[in-house]
Formats: structure tokens, sequence, C-alpha cells
């Protein structure tokens, strides 16, 4: 019998490395020959068969592209609206899942059922755009930051690791005279690395993608975040060096530049991810939807 157990859970474990070496590789590879294709002479690139490894390796596509001023103004805008929306988003929605979280708020109840209807039905683009311009967002940068401030969907995680916490340590810091906001930020926060960390990832990496923000209400294109840059050179099907109106010639093409550009903007959620994971996956253990 104890054999037969051993058997199966070998057969359990060879069929589960397989399965996610097999999930890593169809992820993997396609980002591998993009870098590749990054890395190779643009001319040469558009006769095919190039996979793996560059065929003729040149930096001529990263050099056009971090020659044209636009992608430093777009990269600081990235980092800046990264950066602000993280801190904002996570300590807003900490502070309205802390007094949530608490049963004796008067109104609780509704709070939570307004913000499940709001999970599925919301205003529509237009009512959207029309709200925007009246606050004025539009060709702001704030519009990237202020509308989405808050998640009720990160709410009820961090809601539901609050409520991990011992009562004790609340009582015993009101005991000595601590208030409310006291606690939270003194005992509360120091205590929920884990789900801070885990929301300051999700909100991290939708910020840093995010380029329909920009797409629907900004025209100024000083406003333009990196995203929004590839956005327009996928799309427009133009190099930096066309659309900023300068007529430099250099051995690239549109897709070599198209490709440089998407591994310079990947780069950075690649370098940040290792550090934040084992604080990603602790967080969303603990905080899992209960109620």
């Amino acid at each position: 019998m104890e054999m037969k157990k051993l058997t199966d859970e070998k057969v359990f474990n060879f069929i589960n490395v397989a399965f996610m070496i097999f999930f890593v590789a169809i992820i993997a590879l396609p980002l591998w020959n993009i870098v590749a294709l990054s890395f190779n002479d643009a001319k040469d690139a558009l006769r095919g068969g190039i996979y793996f490894w560059p065929r003729n390796f040149s930096l001529e596509s990263y050099k056009t592209v971090f020659e044209d001023t636009q992608i430093y103004r777009a990269f600081g805008i990235s980092v800046a609206k990264t950066v602000i929306g993280v801190v904002g988003h996570t300590l807003f929605t900490g502070i309205m899942a802390y007094g949530i979280s608490k049963q004796q708020l008067i109104g609780r109840n509704i709070y939570m059922k307004m913000g499940i209807v709001t999970m599925f039905f919301s205003g529509g683009m237009i009512p959207t755009f029309l709200l925007y311009r009246q606050l004025g967002l539009l060709n702001n940068f704030w519009v990237y930051i202020i509308p989405v401030l808050f998640s009720f969907y990160d709410m009820i995680i961090m809601m539901n690791f609050f409520r991990n916490i011992p009562a004790s340590l609340e009582e015993s810091a009101e005991i000595d005279g601590a208030h409310p906001l006291g606690i939270f930020i003194r005992i509360i926060l120091p205590l929920s690395l884990p789900i801070l960390a885990t929301i300051a990832l999700f909100h991290g990496v939708f910020q840093w993608n995010d380029y329909m923000t920009a797409n629907i209400y900004v025209d100024d294109r000083t406003l333009y975040p990196v995203q929004m840059l590839l956005y327009r050179l996928v799309s427009e099907n133009l190099s930096p060096s066309v659309a900023s109106g300068t007529n430099v010639i250099r051995e690239t093409t549109s897709q070599s530049l198209q490709l440089a550009t998407m591994v310079v903007t990947t780069v950075p959620v690649v370098i940040v991810y290792p550090f934040l994971q084992k604080y990603f996956i602790k967080g969303m253990m603990i905080g899992s939807v209960k109620e």
C-alpha cells in the first residue's frame, strides 16, 4: 500500500513538473524570441528564421530608441504615475479596508452592498468621460492617479487580512491611549507587509501596463506614458524618429524599434517582481476572500 502511494506521488510530481515546464515554455519562448529579434540587425531580421539567438548582433534599434527624447519623458511619466499611484492606492484602499473590517462600523452592510454593485456595473465610457471633463482631469497627470485610488476588489482582500489580526493588540493600544489612526499606522501597517506588498504589486503592474487611460483621456503627447508610446508605435507603424518629426535615417525598421521598445518597457517589471514574489504569495494566501 505504501509502495503504491509512493508510486502515485512520483507519477503526480512528474506530470505536475512536465505541465509546469510546458506552461512556462509557451509563455517564455515568445518573450525570448522578441529579445533575440530586438538584438538582431533590423534588415537581416526581415529574412526570418531567428528564434532563440540573434543571427547578426546589433544594438542599432536600442540606440535609436534611446536617442529619441520621447522615450525618456514617457518613461518618467510611467515611473511617476506608478510610484505615486501605488503609494496612494495602497494607503487609501488600506484605510478604507481597515474601517470596513470593523463590525461595529455604522452602515457597514450598506457600504459593502454598494461596493459589490460597482464590481459588476459601471457608468460606462461616455458618462465617465463627461465626469472627468467636469473634474478637469482631461489632459491632466492626475487622471492616472485619482480615478484608481480605490478598488473594492483590493479592499476585500485587505479587509480579510486585517480581520485576522488579533483584536487584543488594538485593545492594548486603546488602553494606552492610542487613537484609531495611530493604531492603523503604528500597529496594523507594520503587521500587514505581505498584503501591502501584494496590493502594491497588483496596482504597480496595472499602472505600468495601462495605456487606455492615456488613449482615451489624454491628447497631450508630453503626458504620454511609455506604454502609450509603444501603443502608438505599434498601431501607427511609425518609428520614434518619424513620430517626432525628425529625419534620422538608421539601419532600423519600425518592427525592430517596436521590439526594442517592448523589451525596454518590460524590463522594470521583470526586475521588481522577484523581490515582491514572496510577499505576493503569502499575501494572497492569507488575504483570500472569505466573505
